[in-house]
C-alpha cells in the first residue's frame, strides 16, 4: 500500500513537473513571434536545467539503488530537453550582451554538473554516499531554481505589473513542490523532500503577488483600447470637416 501510494504521488509529481517545465512554451512562442526576448530573464531556465541534470543523475542506478527513483529520472530527463530548447531560443533572439551573460552561466552550470558526476562516480564507491553527495548538490540547485524567480518578483514589485511573471509557471511550481515534498516524505528521502520546503513558500509568494497585481494589467488594456478608439473618432471627425470644406468650395 505504501509503495503504491508513493508511486501514485510520484506519477502526479511527474505530471505537475511536466506542466511546470512546459509552461514557458507560451513565453517563448511570444519571443519567437516578436523576435525579441524583451525583459524576460534566462536565469530561471538555466538554473532549472542544472536541477534537471543533477536529479536525473541522482535517480539513475549509478547513484540510487537500482531504479528506486525511476519517476525522478523520467521527468527530469524530459526537463533537460525542454530547458535546453528554451535556452537555445533565448540565445537565438537575445541581444549580444544577454547572449554572453546567458552563455557564461549555462557553461558554468554544465561544468559544475560534470564535476559532480565524475566525483560521485569515481570517488564514492557505494550508493549511500553517492546519494548524499549528489543529493546535497541537488539541494543547492533546487533552492536556486525555486529562488531564481525572485529576480522577476523584484521586477513585479517595482513595476506593479505581472506581465513578465507568467501565472502558469508560478502555479505549477507551487503544485510540483507540494507533490514532490509528499513523494520525498513517503520515500523517507529527505534529500528529495527538503528542497520543496523552500519551493513551497516561494510558490505561495509568487501566487500572492500575481493575485495582488494582476488587476493592474486588466485596467491597462481598456485604456489602450480607449486610446485607439479616440484616435479613430478623431480621424472620423477630421474626415467630416474635410468633406464639409470640400462641399462649401463646390
Amino acid at each position: 500500500m505504501g509503495d503504491r501510494l508513493r508511486l501514485a504521488v510520484g506519477a502526479m509529481g511527474n505530471a505537475s513537473s511536466l506542466l511546470l517545465y512546459a509552461a514557458p512554451i507560451l513565453t517563448f512562442s511570444r519571443v519567437i513571434r516578436k523576435r525579441s526576448t524583451e525583459e524576460f530573464s534566462c536565469v530561471p531556465y538555466i538554473v532549472a536545467l542544472s536541477n534537471c541534470l543533477l536529479y536525473t543523475w541522482y535517480g539513475l542506478p549509478v547513484v540510487s539503488y537500482r531504479w528506486e527513483n525511476f519517476p525522478v529520472v523520467t521527468i527530469n530527463g524530459l526537463g533537460i530537453i525542454l530547458e535546453l530548447s528554451f535556452i537555445f531560443i533565448y540565445l537565438w533572439f537575445a541581444q549580444t550582451r544577454e547572449k554572453i551573460k546567458a552563455g557564461v552561466i549555462a557553461t558554468t552550470v554544465i561544468l559544475l554538473f560534470s564535476i559532480t558526476a565524475i566525483i560521485s562516480a569515481f570517488v564514492f564507491h557505494d550508493h549511500h554516499h553517492r546519494k548524499v553527495f549528489v543529493g546535497t548538490v541537488g539541494l543547492v540547485a533546487s533552492v536556486a531554481m525555486y529562488a531564481s524567480p525572485l529576480v522577476v518578483v523584484k521586477q513585479v514589485i517595482m513595476t506593479k505589473s505581472v506581465e513578465f511573471m507568467p501565472f502558469y509557471l508560478s502555479f505549477f511550481s507551487f503544485l510540483a513542490s507540494v507533490l514532490w515534498l509528499a513523494y520525498g516524505l513517503l520515500s523517507h528521502d529527505l534529500l528529495l523532500a527538503s528542497p520543496n520546503l523552500v519551493g513551497l513558500p516561494l510558490g505561495i509568494l509568487q501566487l500572492g503577488l500575481y493575485c495582488k497585481y494582476r488587476k493592474r494589467g486588466i485596467i491597462e488594456a481598456p485604456s489602450k483600447w480607449d486610446l485607439e478608439q479616440n484616435s479613430e473618432d478623431k480621424s472620423k471627425q477630421m474626415q467630416l470637416v474635410t468633406n464639409e470644406i470640400t462641399n462649401e468650395k463646390r
